[in-house]
Order: structure tokens, then sequence, then C-alpha cells
């Protein structure tokens, strides 16, 4: 599966939420992450513009690997994800097993993150508020779908933000803005 997506800065969540509501979105409780990103010992996860994390949303506890970007007017990668034991205790245990395996910390990036759900022209789309910690407000608009429907992905993506008012995307991620604020 691809994860096409494009994130855009914001300085208020409101106009956005206003325009979810009227299209009957579906909102979701607000949630706390906390992404765990870890360099490979084989490579360098920054220069093969891949990433590697532990997800933590509460007790629960998802993997995801992401693969390079793909050209395109939308941020395009391969996304794997996989759920792993929950609680605390199983994240710790799951950080120092990767440790040992010769796995380095990178960087966590917290975020408080609302998501609104909905469908459109066949697919569905998750519009995420996201406050990031030492970044900001985004909105992050986002399609999973299948490589042989990624045209015409892209174009309801483009045409979502452009229906929710969203203009000039950033095309980091938040790990490359938090390790860019990091570096002097």
């Amino acid at each position: 599966m691809l994860e096409i997506e494009l994130k855009f800065p914001v300085a208020d969540f409101v106009p956005i939420v206003q325009r979810l509501s009227n299209w009957h979105a579906k909102v979701q409780p607000t949630i706390d992450e906390a992404d765990h990103y870890f360099n490979a010992p084989d490579r360098d996860f920054g220069k093969t513009d891949e990433a590697f994390r532990l997800r933590c949303i509460g007790a629960q506890n998802r993997l995801t690997y992401k693969g390079p970007k793909q050209a395109g007017p939308a941020k395009t990668r391969t996304e794997i994800e996989i759920a792993i034991e929950p609680g605390v205790h199983a994240a710790d245990q799951f950080c120092k097993l990767v440790q040992h395996l010769g796995y380095r910390p990178t960087a966590v990036v917290k975020k408080r993150r609302t998501i609104h759900e909905f469908a459109r022209d066949g697919f569905n789309l998750q519009v995420c508020c996201d406050e990031v910690e030492t970044l900001g407000r985004f909105v992050e608009v986002e399609i999973v779908a299948e490589p042989s429907d990624r045209q015409r992905a892209e174009a309801v993506l483009m045409a979502v933000a452009r229906d929710l008012g969203l203009s000039v995307s950033e095309p980091r991620s938040y790990l490359e803005m938090v390790l860019a604020k990091q570096t002097p």
C-alpha cells in the first residue's frame, strides 16, 4: 500500500474543523502520540529517505517502516505498519531490543492529534489536526491506496486540500523538521 499525503502548517484549526464538520466527517477522540525513530546499523535512513519508528498511542504500540519518498505532487511512499504488544513495558522492551541489534535512536516526535475521517470519490481520507511539540500546528490530508490508484488518489487529495483552504504544503516529515531544529 502507498501512503499519499500532504501536510500544511496552519495558525488555527477552527476553519478546517468547520469545513470537515460540514462534510459530516467522523471525528475520533484526540490522542497523544510519541513516535520513536531509529536509524539502521547498515545504512543511514536520513540518506536513503526511509523511516523506522515505534509509535505509541496511549497503550497501543505500532511499528512502521516507510520507504523512500516517490516523485510527485504529494508525499507518497510505501508504508508497512504492524501492531505489537500494548503497554509501556512492551514499548521499552522493543526499544532495548532494536538497540541491541544496532539500531540507534534518532529522535522522539510528540504530538496531539485529532483525526477526521470521510470518503470522497471512492477513497477513505483522514485529515489530521496535529499540534506537534516544538513545531506548531499542522494539518495532514492522507489517503492509503493501492499503487495502481496513485494518480487518482493524488488528484482527490489535492482537491480536498484546496476545498479545505490549504495551499502551501510542507514537504518535510515531522522527523526532518525536528532534526533540522536540533542542528545548529
